[in-house]
């Protein structure tokens, strides 16, 4: 086998193979052979089917057979004896394959890029330290009462935090348009999840009134055909209702799993969650910053092909989450480019990293991942047996513990600068 490879555009590589003829027709000789003993030819007794005969019905299918597995095995040869890494699949190109001739092919594709590590301690990097007073603790108590409060009808006009429940119909010019009327949509004032002009109309209305409300669409709204344009609702409002807090008390307590309705262990438990949420957050910030450092310092030329893997998992994934099944409808490409990139550099210079540090996997983090997970789950033992059962399942996770530890190494090593933050405003950042 005769091997040439050539160094095209950045990563490409065009690889030429030769397989000799006579390797060719040794083995579909060998194949027919095989055929002979087995097939069924009418007027033929198995076994004892001439050779020509055998030529003329299975040649072909069987040459073809031959040389899509010479092709696969050669190429994987040529590619170790070469000492080539692929970073994805070839672009195969075949020469017209005559008997007695020997088979070529080309493959082209790129390989990883060799990766040096310029700098990978002392990599700037802010901590936040953020304390949790008992003033963030009533807020979120605030907060939970928010979520549990009910909505009473109230005999007065709308204000500020009621929830106001109307019909709508939107024209622009006179003419009504896709995506203008409404039935029975709750809005509450001041929550802004109405555009500010449609809210704004409806403070001070009672149930029961009619009024038209002037909208302008933001020049940036998100339908490119009413962006800039001014409407006008006809609003009708069925009902005005104000919230109902209840009160912080043993009831309350208990439905957040306070048996006993303790206002202190309530507090304590509120608390415990905020400092749990506050470590991820901050865990992320961290990660977030000192991968940014990395990439910046350590440039590495990316193959196509592996921002297209990435760009089309993170379509994929997109989908998945929408529940789009049709590839019509998936979200451009374009739009994931940008985090592909950002992920494939991060991934490269990752197992770089633990290859050149010599990083082990800590499976007592693994485990306890693992267990974190199940606990959002009824039944936790069964899922921690699902992740020991399904080896795939059990590798997502063994890649994000090794991506934290990296993530610790490189924190642990670098300018790290600590910044005073405030709870709230941290979280909300």
């Amino acid at each position: 086998m005769q091997v040439s490879v050539e160094a095209s555009s950045g990563l490409e590589r065009t690889l030429k193979v030769a397989v000799p003829a006579q390797e060719i027709e040794q083995q579909v000789a060998s194949r027919l052979s095989e055929v002979a003993r087995t097939a069924k030819i009418k007027g033929f007794r198995p076994g004892k089917i001439p050779r020509k005969v055998v030529e003329k019905r299975y040649g072909g299918q069987v040459r073809q057979e031959v040389l899509s597995e010479v092709l696969q095995r050669s190429y994987a040869q040529a590619i170790q004896q070469e000492n080539l890494n692929p970073a994805g699949g070839p672009r195969i190109q075949t020469e017209q394959a005559s008997p007695g001739k020997d088979f070529e092919f080309t493959a082209i594709f790129e390989v990883f890029p060799e990766i040096r590590l310029e700098k990978v301690e002392g990599l700037a990097v802010e901590r936040p330290e953020v304390a949790i007073t008992d003033a963030d603790v009533d807020d979120m108590l605030e907060r939970l009462r928010a979520q549990r409060a009910s909505w009473e009808p109230a005999e007065r006009a709308s204000a500020e935090g009621d929830q106001v429940t109307v019909d709508f119909v939107g024209r622009i010019e006179g003419e009504p348009f896709k995506g203008g009327e409404g039935r029975q949509i709750p809005v509450v004032l001041g929550e802004g999840s109405m555009l500010e002009d449609f809210e704004q109309g409806l403070y001070g209305r009672t149930a029961g009134e009619e009024a038209t409300v002037p909208v302008t669409f933001p020049e940036d709204y998100r339908n490119e055909e009413l962006a800039g344009k001014q409407a006008e609702f006809t609003v009708t409002v069925t009902a005005v209702a104000e919230r109902r807090m209840p009160e912080i008390d043993e009831e309350f307590a208990r439905q957040f799993g306070i048996e006993d309705g303790s206002l202190e262990a309530l507090r304590s438990e509120v608390r415990e969650n905020m400092q749990r949420e506050l470590d991820e957050r901050v865990r992320q910030k961290l990660k977030t910053q000192v991968l940014d450092e990395l990439v910046k310092h350590n440039p590495v030329e990316l193959p196509r092909a592996l921002i297209d893997q990435e760009i089309a998992a993170l379509q994929q994934e997109t989908m998945r989450r929408m529940g789009v099944d049709d590839p019509a409808k998936a979200p451009p490409a374009e739009t994931f480019r940008a985090g592909a990139v950002r992920r494939v550099h991060v991934g490269l210079l990752i197992n770089e990293l633990i290859t050149a540090q010599n990083i082990q996997l800590d499976r007592s983090r693994v485990d306890a991942h693992i267990e974190d997970l199940a606990a959002n789950y009824d039944q936790p033992e069964e899922i921690i047996k699902v992740y020991q059962s399904q080896p795939r399942l059990r590798n997502q996770v063994e890649m994000v513990v090794l991506e934290e530890q990296v993530t610790d190494w490189l924190v642990e090593r670098g300018a790290v600068t600590v910044t005073d933050a405030e709870f709230k405003a941290f979280m909300e950042a």
